[in-house]
């Protein structure tokens, strides 16, 4: 009686209405079913900045884990059989320091800049892999009203420098590796800077940097900090940040031309995490999440502000020390997970599909007795999770090594930065045994807009609007979506609230086109792509005006809708559509994937290295017979399957510069990058 009882509540949670159109007008305005008189803008009466929000954690849990780093043990380079050498490491244990701790050294910290003449609202750096030192030199900053630019360790050297001389920064926080490896090369062309303070505490001298910049370590500005007689000026304390203050200067790669700054209030961040606090059920002390994404996303950013709000420990990962199988972790040793044993993570769907991958690689290698209880047990959980219903037997009897994946304490998943495919959605649910929060925003909404409810295991949606957001349709006619579109209104996504950010650094042109306020004095963001509404208040990404192309015989392609009904072919680990106004078809770049590519080779007899084997036109035409059957049998139009394909050997990575940190394909370079293809592929040669 109790397993229906439980069964019944959570269906009739998942079934109801979770957000409506206040204006009863299907193009909305929509707003959560908790906040339909009023958006919601921060957590705590009275704490309207990111210092009194650290602060108020700082006070109430003093003792309790805040930041963990892993100690590394030693490191050693593996040469592999093809001659490459790859880093491995060992490491041991999480040190963690206390909210006290973190708070004092980032108060210290702040005034060893300030003891630097860094002055308040002057645009200061960061420019450093996610770790404990970004968080605690971005409390600083916040502390003492710096604004703080934020910068991908991804970006190309161009786009570094004119991030730092449109901010006109004098100071930047980095790594000694980044140091090394990207900044030194550009120190020259940012002439006004003048000092950088390195978070790693070795070496002490610093060869061959420009004259007249100053190297400190994170160390010696604490000290500096922490001095008596570098008590803070009586001008800086004054300068405690407002709400209406600058906190971030987010720099986003973009998936078209130079990164744009947006410049995020505090404010805005308080009203973005409380808005995504509001969706994870229990969040509290207890919790420990992994930060591993980079910091310099919103997504990353506003998780792990959203920990520190509510007294949670973040220990620190990368994803090539995520897992025990991670790239640099030596074999036999453990990875993050394992050790953290995290309750909280984000993901963007690209790690997910990596993780799905595998594990389906690793059924596939079972015995034949293995696979079929395997599979057996998916699709009996998959049945009983849509009515409702818990699996504990499955769960510990076939679920549990996968799920020891991510440390086996995972009851909640974030997905963001782009579209999670359902079959990747799905095996998340069933085989980590946990709901995953598909999430819509953006770093001009500060990463809120929409997040779906833990017991709603549909696919595809990104859920109802957050408490701190409202959403209104726009129609669109070029692409023919229109809010009195049936059964589901359709349009271009607009989203309003307090997270709403201030718009784009020294870029009045892009900021009128993109923002506005309506009669109330509420910001708006047009986000260019395109959703629907259902009856129960979530939303679906359908679109993305973008994406659209208009063939020569008039009919209009999205691009975004072939790359996201392909990328479900268990062949394809990512494919971007391209398609010229003055041709008739669609072509596509698709990057293979490794294992299931050369299997159908060795069925086919054709012998090489990858490279011969993804320029094999033999092989390029069967892949195009099986992307053409998943297409039709996804109820593509005709002229929306490509008919040319181009086989990539390379991944796209952000490194490779031809996806943005998030893996949102560059369209732009990727055309470049393709260019003799798509001639020949045209017919031009």
């Amino acid at each position: 009686m109790v397993r229906h009882r439980e069964a019944g509540s959570n269906l009739e949670r998942a079934r109801r209405i979770k957000a409506n159109s206040v204006s009863r007008r299907p193009a909305g305005p929509y707003r959560a079913i908790n906040s339909q008189e009023k958006l919601v803008a921060w957590l705590h009466p009275g704490v309207g900045t990111l210092d009194k929000m650290f602060e108020h954690a700082a006070r109430k849990f003093p003792q309790r884990d805040c930041l963990g780093t892993r100690e590394v043990l030693s490191e050693e380079d593996e040469i592999q059989p093809n001659g490459k050498v790859f880093k491995k490491v060992i490491l041991g244990n999480y040190n963690w320091l206390s909210y006290d701790e973190a708070y004092q050294t980032a108060k210290c910290f702040g005034n060893g800049l300030a003891a630097l003449s860094q002055k308040p609202q002057c645009n200061i750096a960061i420019f450093c892999e996610t770790r404990a030192e970004w968080i605690i030199a971005a409390q600083a900053c916040f502390m003492y009203n710096f604004p703080l630019v934020t910068l991908y360790a991804t970006l190309g050297p161009a786009a570094i420098a004119h991030g730092l001389n449109e901010t006109e920064v004098t100071h930047i926080i980095t790594s000694k590796d980044l140091l090394h490896s990207r900044l030194k090369a550009i120190l020259c062309e940012v002439p006004r800077l003048k000092y950088v303070i390195v978070v790693d505490n070795k070496p002490t001298s610093w060869p061959d940097i420009p004259r007249g910049i100053m190297v400190y370590n994170m160390d010696a500005v604490k000290k500096l900090g922490s001095k008596p007689d570098n008590k803070p000026l009586k001008s800086v304390e004054h300068k405690q940040p407002e709400p209406s203050d600058v906190a971030v200067i987010m720099y986003t790669s973009g998936s078209t031309g130079i990164p744009k700054g947006v410049m995020i209030s505090h404010g805005n961040i308080i009203a973005g995490v409380t808005g995504m606090a509001e969706r994870i059920p229990d969040l509290n002390e207890t919790d420990t999440y992994i930060g591993y994404l980079p910091l310099a996303h919103v997504l990353e950013l506003s998780a792990e502000l959203v920990c520190i709000s509510h007294g949670c420990r973040i220990g620190y990962s990368s994803p090539q020390t995520l897992a025990d199988q991670s790239t640099k972790i030596k074999k036999g040793s453990k990875g993050d997970t394992s050790v953290l044993k995290p309750t909280l993570m984000a993901a963007v769907p690209e790690i997910m599909d990596r993780i799905y991958k595998n594990v389906m690689t690793k059924v596939e290698e079972m015995s034949r007795f293995q696979k079929t209880l395997f599979v057996l047990a998916y699709n009996y959980k998959m049945e009983q999770i849509s009515k409702g219903y818990s699996t504990p037997l499955c769960d510990s009897l076939v679920f549990k090594r996968v799920r020891a994946l991510l440390g086996g304490n995972t009851r909640l998943l974030l997905s963001g930065g782009a579209p999670l495919s359902p079959a990747t959605q799905r095996f998340m649910n069933i085989c980590l045994c946990c709901p995953v929060g598909q999430g819509y925003g953006l770093t001009e909404t500060c990463g809120a807009g929409t997040i779906t409810e833990i017991w709603d295991y549909s696919t595809g949606r990104v859920g109802a609007p957050l408490v701190c957001s409202e959403i209104m349709l726009k129609d669109w006619e070029e692409g023919g979506y229109y809010s009195k579109d049936k059964p589901n209104p359709r349009g271009e996504i607009l989203i309003g609230g307090p997270n709403v950010t201030m718009g784009y650094y020294k870029n009045e042109a892009k900021n009128r086109e993109d923002f506005f306020v309506d009669g109330k004095g509420q910001r708006w963001f047009c986000t260019g792509d395109i959703g629907e509404f259902h009856s129960d208040g979530c939303l679906k990404i359908i679109d993305r005006k973008k994406d659209l192309v208009k063939l020569q015989a008039g009919e209009y392609v999205s691009l975004g809708k072939v790359e996201a009904v392909l990328k479900n072919c268990p062949l394809i680990d990512n494919i971007c559509a391209y398609a010229n106004s003055d041709q008739s078809y669609v072509i596509s770049f698709v990057v293979p994937n490794h294992k299931q590519l050369m299997a159908m080779a060795e069925q086919m007899q054709v012998r090489g290295t990858w490279e011969e084997i993804c320029n094999n036109p033999q092989m390029e035409k069967e892949v195009l017979c099986i992307i053409t059957e998943a297409a039709i049998s996804a109820k593509l139009e005709r002229f929306e399957i490509p008919r040319k394909i181009r086989l990539s050997s390379e991944p796209w990575t952000p490194e490779t510069g031809l996806v943005t940190d998030a893996f949102k394909l560059k369209r732009k370079e990727l055309k470049t990058h393709y260019q003799e293809d798509i001639e020949r592929m045209y017919g031009g040669k």
